[in-house]
Parts: C-alpha cells; sequence; structure tokens
C-alpha cells in the first residue's frame, strides 16, 4: 500500500499520469502547464500509453516598416500562431524555441521574427512591415507583413502554409489621397489596408487557464501627403501602434507575438524606426 501512495503521488493522477520538467509550471483546471517565454528544454520523463499533450506555439512577430518622406511605413505581420491537442509524446527531451521578434530600422523595413519550434511543430515568424525606401512590399511569414504607402502591397501570411491556417495576410498602403501604410495581418484576421490601418486580430487561448490574446498585427504608419491621417491601432494580441508622425512606431508586446507598429512620414534630418516585433511563447499541457 505504500509503494501505491507513493505512485500516486509522484504520477499526480495514478498509472495514466505524466511526469515532466522544463519551463515555468503552473497548474489550472486540472491541467499541469509548462509555459516557455524564452528557450529550453522540454523534458518527458514518463508518459504512460494514451497520454495526450496540448500545445500553444507563438513565433516572434515581424518588426514595422519605417516611414521614409511622408509616405508612412507598413506594419509588422504577427508571429505564426499554432494550437492543437491529442498530441503524442515519448519520454525524451524535446528542445523548445521561443523566436525573437524582428528588429525595427530607421527608413526601412526591418527583419522578419524568428520561427518558435516545438517537437514537430514550427510556427513561422512574421513578416516585417514594408518601407517604400527600401522595399515597400510587406515580407510574407506567419502573418504577413503590411504595404508601405504609394500602393504597396501586404506581404503574404501563413506561410509556410499549415492546416489549420497559422495566420493571414497584411493590408496594402493606400493609393490615393494619402500615402499611408496598411497593417500586419494577425491570427484572425488580415490586416486592413490604408489610411487608418489598424493591425489584424490576433487569437484568444485559454491553455494557460485565463483567456489571453496572441499574435495581434502592427498598426500602420500615417502620412502627411494632401490628407494628413494617423496610424493605425495594433491588433489585439499585442501587435504595436503604428504613428502618424516622425516618431518611431511602437514595440510588439513581448511573449505575444504581436507584430511592431510602423512609422509613419520623417523628415530628412529625423529618424524613423518601426517597431520591434514581440518574442513568441511556447505552452504545452497535459491532464494530471
Amino acid at each position: 500500500m505504500l509503494g501505491l501512495g507513493i505512485d500516486l503521488f509522484r504520477y499526480g493522477g495514478g498509472p495514466a499520469g505524466i511526469v515532466a520538467t522544463g519551463g515555468t509550471i503552473t497548474q489550472a483546471g486540472g491541467y499541469k502547464i509548462h509555459t516557455f517565454t524564452s528557450s529550453g528544454t522540454f523534458t518527458v520523463e514518463s508518459a504512460p500509453d494514451g497520454s495526450e499533450f496540448e500545445y500553444l506555439v507563438v513565433a516572434g512577430g515581424g518588426s514595422g516598416g519605417g516611414g521614409s518622406g511622408a509616405i508612412g511605413g507598413g506594419g509588422g505581420g504577427a508571429g505564426g500562431y499554432r494550437e492543437g491537442s491529442g498530441f503524442s509524446l515519448s519520454p525524451d527531451s524535446y528542445t523548445i524555441t521561443v523566436g525573437a521578434g524582428g528588429v525595427g530600422a530607421d527608413r526601412s523595413q526591418g527583419t522578419n521574427g524568428s520561427n518558435s519550434v516545438f517537437s514537430t511543430i514550427t510556427a513561422a515568424g512574421g513578416g516585417a512591415g514594408g518601407s517604400d525606401a527600401i522595399e515597400g512590399t510587406g515580407a510574407s511569414g506567419g502573418s504577413g507583413g503590411g504595404g508601405a504607402g504609394r500602393s504597396d502591397v501586404g506581404g503574404a501570411g501563413n506561410t509556410p502554409s499549415t492546416s489549420p491556417s497559422q495566420g493571414n495576410n497584411g493590408g496594402n498602403g493606400a493609393t490615393t489621397n494619402t500615402l499611408a501604410g496598411g497593417a500586419g495581418g494577425g491570427a484572425s484576421a488580415v490586416g486592413a489596408n490604408a489610411p487608418v490601418a489598424a493591425g489584424g486580430s490576433g487569437t484568444s487561448s485559454s491553455i494557460n487557464g485565463t483567456s489571453t490574446f496572441y499574435a495581434g498585427g502592427g498598426g500602420g504608419g500615417g502620412s502627411t501627403y494632401s490628407i494628413a491621417t494617423a496610424g493605425g491601432a495594433g491588433g489585439a494580441g499585442g501587435g504595436g501602434a503604428g504613428t502618424g508622425t516622425s516618431a518611431d512606431g511602437g514595440n510588439g508586446t513581448a511573449n505575444t507575438g504581436g507584430g511592431g507598429g510602423a512609422s509613419g512620414w520623417s523628415t530628412d534630418s529625423g529618424t524613423s524606426f518601426g517597431g520591434n516585433g514581440g518574442s513568441g511563447i511556447v505552452i504545452v499541457r497535459y491532464a494530471i
């Protein structure tokens, strides 16, 4: 009887229980939850036959585009969002990669976010928003970056393709009366087209025990051309806000995969950095 009691305590529910380590461990709603806000290792010490895991993998968001002259930049695309259940793992150690957000640049496109990885599940980094000075078209990624002003198109989301889709396309830059940029795509919605382009909404998950939005797109940058326009709001899920002036775009929120907001117009003597993308996150849980 003593041995049985020890086993029940160790496995948290008898012979069907899972024993694992790694990340920050919490419990909620009958689940043990492992949260990785930086890269690490998830070690499964015991996983009896029929054990199932749930996961959330969100990549780093892309940076917003820097405005150039009177032309607003495009918002950064959110990091790819992948969530699933019924996932099987054997006892082993699994490397967890939490992708960094893309870094904004002065009057330039900046960079895509980095991938996040759990076992065989990879979420792609978000695409950087466009900047007319260097590359006006938004970059493709988990969600696509918005296109810069002067009719530049948004980047493709869900790149590479996954099912269900890991993200959406970025919005397009304005074609008339303003040179504002489009917004970055989010996990649940495309980025809005300019002007005043709000980032695409992210998706809510309760895998950590609390409903939380992740992977919102960055807002597009405004413009002073013909009709002055403000920057767009960031999408729910950590998207950074775009600006309508030469101020730098807002950064995506850390550990949400939010895209960076774009900056608006810039002067020759000033700077106009797109916002940085938010870093990603990996969460694994299982019943106890």
